[in-house]
Formats: structure tokens, C-alpha cells, sequence
């Protein structure tokens, strides 16, 4: 039985994963920060076979521990301080957790190590948002990154650190710049779980309106379900390498909104959404969307969920889960 470590294993990637590997016959590790995690019933409710072990991404030591007790077959480096926004706003802590925190992974690894003839195999959560203003359309694994926000340093910082230790120490470490994805479990901080929840809460009377910022931006959006299989995929292979995860299209939060409302039976969205500028970004991406020829052509992955299906799919999910919230309040 193979057995696999996953930090993150609270956000929408990790629960994703661990339920991935789960049916694959893994034995799962999810890597929690302290005793009292409140999350920690929720990803043990949703896949009781999961395991979680202490350890922070900001502490070496608890990483090296953490290794030492689960000696993984591989590591899923999914933990980070993934909301750009808030990047903004706690620039130091993005930069220990989602920069330094790859670095301490990756050294914890090299130090445990692995068996001489099963040695550790690491996966790195890259970013599209290390392309930020972006020099070309699609973006692919050559295009320059110019990161603009203090996440998408961060993210570059930890992509060039695995690229590192893989050629400096020949780790099996490998990158998925991994585009939008999202899903019922993202957050509701993010901006297509912001929208299908304040749609399904405005169907049920709940609330009046959805306050956004930049409704120009343009974003390849996936399914986080399909995004899983191919990070599994890449620590399958027999040479460690980088990848763009993406559909090869990009949307508008405009074209989102109208999406999201029709599935509420809304044909006007405009009347409900209100604009503010404390919601617009210090600087933006204004277009973002992958070219993952290689992917499919290295690993077979292409996605399966499609743009309306995954939007439906959310709100659909919200929409019985304020509707639970609502009935319980009665």
C-alpha cells in the first residue's frame, strides 16, 4: 500500500486529493497545524480513512517529524496562503507559508529521504498567477513569469526551488502550474463561490445583492476533481517534470455571472450586483488561460467537467447547503 503526506489537506486540493487516493488504495497522511484544527472533523467525516499528522509549513522541524513518522511514497505539497487578495494585505506571512514553506518541504524531504530504491516523489502546487501580466496567449510551461501579486512571487519563488532540489539533490519533484479551479468546496472568499452562493442565498431571500470588484477579469476556470488526477498522474511518471493544468479557455466574471444567474432563472444579473472598488486588487491579472498540450500529451489528462457544468455544479451544491441553513435556523 502506498502511502502519501498532503498538506492542505483542509482546502478544496486537499480534500479532492485525499479522496482521489483513497480509492486509488493509498494509505493518506493529511498534514494539520495543531491539536485543535477546526476543520479536522470535517475532512475526517468526509473520508474516514484519512490520517492526520501535526506539522506547519513554517516549521521545519515539525516537517522533518512529520516525514520521518509517515515515510511517504510521495508528498502533495498543496498548503498554502492561496487567497490572492489577502496576499495583499499579509505580504510577510504569504511569503513564509507559500514561498519559504516549499523550501522546508522540499529540505525535510532531502533529509528524511526514502528508501535507496523508493525514494520520496514530491508534488508543487504552482500557479498560473506566477504569470501575471502576462507576455503571451496561451500561457505554456516556457512562457515568463511576472508574478502580480505578493502570492504569485511567493508561488514563483517555491516553482524554483522544486526545479532546485530536483536537479541540485535528483528529486523526484515535479510543478503543476495549476490554472483556476474551483468547485463546491472553494472557498467562499473566492470570487465563483462568492457568486453561486450569493446567488442561491438571493433565490431564497436571503440576502439582496453580491458585492464584487473587476468584473473584466478573465480567468481559465476548471473543475478541482479533475485537477487532482493530474497531479497523481505527473509523481506516476519516470522523470519529474512541470505542467500547466488548464481547460485552454478563459471566461469573464461577466460571462460567470451570467452562467451562475441563468442557472437560478435569472435573466438579468445586473440589477443584483454591485461594484466596489475595496474589492479590486493593488494590481491585476487581467487575462489568464493555459495551454496544457503537454499534459495531455505526457500524462493523457484533459478535463472533464465543462465551464456551464462546473458553474451549475456549484450552484446546484449551495443552494441545497443554504437551504439545510435556513431550515435549521426555522
Amino acid at each position: 500500500m502506498k502511502r502519501a503526506l498532503i498538506t492542505g489537506i483542509t482546502g478544496q486540493d486537499g480534500r479532492h486529493m485525499s479522496e482521489f487516493l483513497t480509492g486509488k488504495g493509498y494509505q493518506v497522511f493529511g498534514l494539520v497545524r495543531g491539536q485543535a484544527n477546526p476543520k479536522a472533523k470535517l475532512v475526517l467525516d468526509e473520508n474516514p480513512a484519512l490520517e492526520l499528522v501535526e506539522g506547519d509549513l513554517r516549521d521545519l522541524s515539525s516537517l522533518i517529524a512529520a516525514v520521518e513518522q509517515v515515510q511517504p511514497d510521495e508528498v502533495y505539497n498543496l498548503g498554502a496562503m492561496s487567497f490572492v487578495a489577502l496576499s495583499f494585505r499579509q505580504p510577510e506571512l504569504t511569503a513564509d507559508i507559500t514561498g519559504l514553506g516549499v523550501l522546508r518541504m522540499l529540505e525535510a524531504i532531502r533529509i528524511v529521504g526514502g528508501t535507496e530504491h523508493n525514494p520520496v516523489r514530491f508534488y508543487q502546487a504552482s500557479s498560473s498567477e506566477m504569470f501575471g501580466k502576462v507576455r503571451e496567449t496561451p500561457q505554456h510551461e516556457g512562457t515568463a513569469f511576472h508574478p502580480r501579486s505578493p502570492y504569485g512571487v511567493a508561488k514563483v519563488f517555491g516553482h524554483h526551488m522544486t526545479i532546485n532540489y530536483r536537479e541540485s539533490y535528483n528529486l523526484h519533484a515535479s510543478s503543476g502550474i495549476c490554472f483556476n479551479h474551483e468547485g463546491p468546496r472553494r472557498g467562499l472568499e473566492f470570487v465563483t463561490r462568492k457568486i453561486t452562493n450569493g446567488i442561491a442565498r438571493i433565490k431564497l431571500g436571503l440576502q439582496d445583492s453580491i458585492t464584487l470588484g473587476n468584473l473584466d477579469a478573465a480567468r481559465d476556470w476548471g473543475f478541482a476533481g479533475d485537477f487532482v488526477e493530474a497531479m497523481w498522474s505527473m509523481l506516476q511518471q519516470d522523470e519529474p517534470d512541470d505542467f500547466v493544468i488548464a481547460t485552454g479557455e478563459t471566461h469573464t466574471v461577466k460571462e460567470l455571472l451570467d452562467v451562475a444567474f441563468q442557472c437560478a432563472g435569472y435573466d438579468d444579473w445586473e440589477r443584483f450586483v454591485r461594484q466596489d472598488p475595496r474589492f479590486e486588487r493593488p494590481a491585476d491579472v487581467e487575462l489568464l488561460m493555459g495551454d496544457a498540450s503537454k499534459a495531455n500529451a505526457k500524462l493523457g489528462w484533459k478535463p472533464k467537467v465543462a465551464f456551464d457544468e462546473l458553474v451549475s455544479m456549484m450552484y446546484e451544491s449551495d443552494l441545497i447547503e443554504e437551504t439545510k441553513k435556513a431550515e435549521l435556523e426555522r
